[in-house]
């Protein structure tokens, strides 16, 4: 069994506030979670050492930017080696309107959580990115007509 992170109540605090909104300054980080600012900033980079703070997004409207179409494809693959699967998955992350790509168990290999224009770029995606592909065997596309999206971290036990 992998041994527990050290991390308190202070670091999740810093980490809920920073999955909630990116923008906060340390200054009003150290503020909210009842540090000095020279703390929190050495708090900060100490999770951006340990590899738990990544990164950090902007959240886009991409339907204001003319991706009006969302989907989730159920992908299944024929070929199940792990090099083949893992360059498929690579590969898959790296065109751009994929948003997500997920190897899950179940009927389908798959999640690939894509946008689109329209419809038509939608075909021209699964044609180009998933069917003119030998190791896959069958794409089921599901329209995205509502998504809901938290930006919150569950409880640690």
């Amino acid at each position: 069994m992998a041994a527990e992170p050290d991390f308190d109540r202070t670091d999740f605090a810093i980490l809920r506030l920073l999955m909630k909104d990116a923008w906060l300054s340390n200054k009003q980080i150290a503020a909210a979670v009842g540090l000095a600012p020279s703390t929190c900033h050495e708090r900060i980079k100490s999770l951006r050492a340990r590899g738990v703070l990544r990164g950090a997004h902007a959240e886009v409207d991409l339907r204001a930017i003319g991706f009006a179409l969302e989907a989730v494809l159920l992908v299944q693959l024929g070929k199940l080696e792990i090099d083949v699967v893992d360059n498929f998955v690579s590969a898959t992350a790296t065109v751009p309107e994929v948003r997500g790509v997920f190897l899950v168990s179940g009927r389908a290999d798959l999640i690939v959580h894509v946008v689109a224009r329209d419809m038509e770029h939608l075909k021209a995606i699964i044609s180009e990115h998933f069917n003119r592909h030998a190791v896959v065997l069958r794409v089921e596309t599901s329209v995205v007509f509502n998504r809901q999206q938290q930006h919150v971290m569950p409880l640690p036990l």
